[in-house]
């Protein structure tokens, strides 16, 4: 097999059962197998999805800033309770647990890395926005 270098920010990376691993170009929606490894260049909220929440019923959440500095916003899990908010800097990650609502905010533009099992992964419009 042939090693080449792999463009993080255009490629997604598939890590499967048995061990295969494999890259290709983003994954559509279709595809669901297997924990995905997806890099991101954020210059604004809006490549974000900031204005939606997101969850992941399958699996925790690895989320990543490689480079910057972005908010990660937990939704509270009973009303009346106030949304946690991880400050994440350079260099540093936090674990989303799984079932967890959240989204992300930038405070500059940043680079992000993310490695989750995407199957049943869905977005909720915030209310208000």
């Amino acid at each position: 097999m042939t090693v080449t270098p792999i463009d993080l920010f255009a490629s997604s990376i598939g890590l499967h059962q048995g061990g295969r691993v494999h890259a290709g170009p983003r994954a559509s929606v279709h595809e669901r197998d297997g924990w995905r490894l997806t890099a991101f260049h954020a210059k604004t909220d809006a490549d974000v999805h900031a204005d939606h929440w997101e969850v992941h019923p399958e699996a925790e959440e690895v989320l990543s800033c490689l480079i910057g500095k972005i908010r990660l916003h937990l939704r509270p899990e009973r009303p009346g309770q106030e949304e946690e908010v991880i400050r994440l800097t350079a260099g540093t990650a936090a674990i989303v647990p799984r079932g967890r609502w959240h989204r992300i905010e930038l405070d500059t533009p940043s680079n992000i890395m993310a490695v989750t099992l995407p199957r049943g992964s869905q977005l909720e419009k915030r209310a208000g926005t």
